[in-house]
């Protein structure tokens, strides 16, 4: 018995759809995460990007465990002398929501080209309106 592996040209690519409001950031973020990646896939090949498309909605409804708004801290140097900036996740959540699970899931996916390429399928909203109805997304399990 031989092992498949797919191709590029034989990847067929599907859409999901999640609601955050309610929701807690990490393990909403590892699902999202596993769908780019296409490890939810039986025919997961570590070559291949073989990933589906993730639509999350209502990005202002997450919830966070114990006082991580207060104690996890975004930091990040903008290149000039003394240019540390540092953020707590409830400042950087109440200013903007979307750049929170985009993110989390960026640091979860692989730091090369495909993972770039995967990260560009999420698509993060902060309402419950979308634009890709026409894509038909199932629910991300």
């Amino acid at each position: 018995m031989q092992t498949t592996f797919v191709k590029n040209e034989q990847v067929v690519r599907a859409w999901h759809l999640a609601s955050a409001k309610g929701k807690v950031l990490g393990p909403l973020a590892v699902k999202a995460a596993t769908a780019l990646m296409g490890k939810n896939k039986a025919d997961w090949t570590p070559s291949t990007d073989n990933g589906d498309f993730v639509v999350i909605t209502d990005v202002e409804g997450l919830v966070f465990t114990r006082n991580k708004a207060v104690k996890k801290i975004y930091r990040w140097h903008t290149g000039f002398v003394g240019g540390i900036k540092e953020v707590p996740l409830g400042v950087m959540h109440e200013q903007n929501p979307e750049e929170v699970f985009y993110l989390a899931v960026k640091r979860m996916l692989p730091k090369t080209i495909q993972g770039r390429h995967q990260l560009k399928r999420l698509k993060v909203y902060k309402g419950a309106a979308h634009p890709h109805i026409g894509q038909a997304p199932k629910p991300l399990i």
